[in-house]
């Protein structure tokens, strides 16, 4: 199999190239940093018709995501750097709707997430250590956001897995942790759904500013410093989400088939 690796702020994603297939089983196996190529997970993209495309999304461990922010602005680059489609604008259909990531002038890929989401509310999660106040927001995918006043305290490899797995959420949970820097500027870390600990987010980072301006904690835009970047983040009233930020293709190769 022919593919092409790309980071979004760190989280990295491996993509097949155009005509070339993957059976979801063997998601897993190319995700290992050790046996496989490495990554957060495998995105496939196939042509629609005119500026449309369907993304599927496989996290690392091979269930499938129904939205992922940095793989759509990877994606977008994707698009353009296989002449797959001409123009700036892209409509990718995903499991939870439609996104269109624009192609800026300096490089960067601004990507209308749609609106936010109603989900739980505002509920009560048990670390096993302490009990922790999360704002939940849907960007096409559950996040609960924890504000903290020193995210360096945080044992996220520790309390990740076991707030993912919280009975409130059938379906599992990405979860955020997030401190205010300053007005417009907010740290957050990451424990994603299906793949751990991971540089960035892009819905996570769409959900914290949300979840931060529903909490009387921020307005209308936010820099989110990630562990591999920093991305920009606008939301007003109830409009949709726009976020901003770079995207790398790394390396492209070939992989045995039926490993």
């Amino acid at each position: 199999m022919k593919f092409s690796k790309w980071s979004g702020l760190g989280n990295d994603f491996i993509f097949p190239e155009p005509g070339e297939s993957v059976d979801p089983r063997s998601v897993p196996h190319l995700c290992d940093r050790r046996f496989g190529i490495g990554g957060d997970g495998v995105i496939l993209i196939r042509p629609l018709a005119g500026a449309d495309f369907e993304m599927k999304i496989y996290n690392a461990d091979g269930s499938e995501a129904a939205m992922c922010g940095n793989a759509t602005r990877c994606a977008a680059k994707y698009i353009v750097s296989r002449r797959l489609g001409s123009g700036t604008v892209f409509h990718l259909h995903t499991l939870s709707g439609v996104v269109s990531p624009e192609l800026l002038a300096d490089g960067q890929v601004r990507v209308d997430m749609g609106k936010p989401r109603e989900f739980l509310g505002t509920i009560v999660l048990d670390t096993g250590t302490r009990k922790v106040r999360a704002v939940t927001v849907s960007m096409g995918n559950p996040h609960a956001v924890i504000f903290t006043e020193d995210i360096s305290g945080v044992p996220l490899e520790t309390w990740g897995p076991v707030l993912e797995h919280d009975a409130q959420f059938p379906d599992r949970c990405n979860i955020e942790f997030a401190q205010i820097l300053a007005p417009g500027k907010i740290r957050m870390r990451v424990w994603e759904r299906g793949c751990g600990i991971t540089l960035a987010c892009g819905t996570g980072s769409c959900a914290t500013l949300v979840a931060a301006q529903l909490s009387g904690l921020c307005g209308t835009e936010a820099d989110l410093v990630l562990d591999g970047g920093t991305l920009h983040v606008e939301h007003s009233g109830d409009g949709p989400v726009f976020m901003t930020g770079a995207a790398t293709e790394i390396f492209n190769g070939e992989i045995a088939n039926g490993f």
